[in-house]
């Protein structure tokens, strides 16, 4: 009986004993394999997809391209050629394909020392040449009897008739020289020589006395030939030019030395040209100025730095300095706004392309690539621009290759890789791209 009851309990126990055995190896055996596959997990690399034709479109799982349309394809982890390097490292680099380079069209330049000009952008005004400009005068007081200009703006000839004017003090002048010319042949017989120079000089003075009332040489040599004198006598333009001011009308009578027309030769301006109080130090006479007009867009004007004016504006704080041109065509008018580049040569420094540099408005960063396919960020400082090209005071070296196309493009790329937060400050052409993908 005890023998029987023995059997009932150990054959129980047996098997509890038996049972726990069998799940205590397999917990252990579930543990290890699952370790095993978090393991291989936390190495696996999520498969990402690209388009061939826009890298900067990625997606986690196939489909189109949302631009082009295009299939998307797998997009190609390069990460492993840089196992060699602590991920420390590596937070900031970018490492593009043969493909991708092609498709980002990113194109690099070596930085160089070359001389670099400090550019000074300006306004000035077109204005007259004052030692080009005369005031047209009646030398003697009479009337206006004809004028041969009739408006502002016509173009006269130097030496060229602009009015005829009668005046009796004209009249008695030439027939004083008239006089003169004949009691000079009487006098040329005199058996006395001081009698015979007495006639010459009365001619000289007579002569003079013309020249001084406005009367030209060849005016004088035909009243000589017609031995009369004319009543109206031609007024004459100091120098060709056009006509600003008209003063007279026909017919109006004239004191001596009234203004009749007031001329100027527009073949020569000046532009006056305003600059800052910081901008002193680099402006000298004898430099060469660009100047551009909206009213011609494409031509370029050139002139150089004639005068400095000696005194500052105590209103708006500038400078003018004269700048003589030529004016081919008469295509630049007085009062016409222009603006005024002056290009200053700086000492020898390190240069590269103005599209290298990507400035985020708190730092400016170059794109550096330290090996072949490898590209990182460099921050440098900047200093002055001319035309399209910058120059590095600092953060880069000359002989190291920047990326001077698709620079926008690396650093979407490192943003993609997780560095968001080393561009907290990005300009906002970036934050449209990642808004866009």
């Amino acid at each position: 009986m005890s023998l029987a009851l023995n059997k009932k309990i150990a054959l129980p126990l047996l098997v509890l004993l038996l049972a726990l055995a069998a799940g205590g190896g397999w917990f252990l055996w579930q543990n290890q394999h699952s370790g095993k596959s978090a393991a291989e997990k936390t190495t696996q690399v999520r498969q990402l997809y690209t388009c061939s034709m826009h890298p900067l479109v990625i997606r986690d799982k196939p489909g189109l391209c949302p631009i082009c349309g295009m299939e998307l394809i797998k997009k190609i982890d390069n990460s492993a050629t840089s196992a060699a390097q602590t991920p420390s490292d590596m937070d900031a680099h970018v490492s593009l394909s043969p493909t991708q380079r092609v498709m980002a069209n990113v194109k690099t330049i070596e930085a160089t020392i070359g001389i670099l000009n400090k550019e000074i952008n300006a306004v000035g005004i077109v204005q007259y040449d004052q030692s080009r400009q005369a005031k047209v005068t009646a030398w003697a007081a009479g009337r206006i009897d004809k004028l041969y200009i009739n408006s502002v703006g016509a173009m006269v000839s130097k030496g060229s008739s602009v009015a005829e004017l009668y005046s009796p003090d004209l009249v008695a002048a030439q027939q004083e020289y008239i006089l003169a010319i004949k009691s000079r042949e009487e006098l040329k017989s005199s058996p006395f020589p001081s009698i015979a120079q007495n006639g010459e000089g009365l001619v000289s003075s007579a002569r003079e006395r013309l020249k001084l009332l406005g009367v030209r040489e060849s005016q004088i040599a035909m009243l000589e030939k017609n031995g009369r004198p004319d009543i109206r006598l031609a007024i004459a333009s100091p120098f060709s030019g056009v006509v600003i001011e008209k003063m007279v009308q026909q017919g109006q009578y004239v004191n001596m030395g009234e203004i009749l027309f007031s001329i100027a030769d527009l073949s020569t301006v000046w532009v006056e040209v305003e600059l800052y109080e910081n901008e002193f130090p680099n402006i000298h006479p004898g430099q060469q100025v660009e100047i551009r007009s909206q009213s011609f867009p494409g031509n370029v004007f050139t002139g150089r730095i004639a005068f400095i004016y000696p005194f500052l504006d105590p209103k708006t704080r500038t400078l003018k300095a004269r700048v003589e041109m030529r004016n081919p065509g008469l295509k630049l008018k007085p009062e016409m706004f222009v603006n005024a580049i002056i290009r200053v040569p700086l000492a020898s420094t390190m240069v590269v392309p103005l599209t290298a540099v990507i400035d985020t408005g708190k730092r400016q960063v170059v794109w550096v690539e330290s090996s072949p396919g490898m590209f990182e960020p460099r921050d440098v400082q900047v200093g002055q621009k001319s035309d399209d090209k910058i120059q590095i005071v600092s953060g880069i070296n000359p002989g190291d290759r920047v990326a001077v196309s698709g620079a926008y493009l690396i650093d979407s790329e490192s943003q993609l890789k997780g560095n968001s937060s080393k561009h907290d400050d990005m300009p906002a052409m970036q934050m449209d791209e990642k808004k866009t993908r």
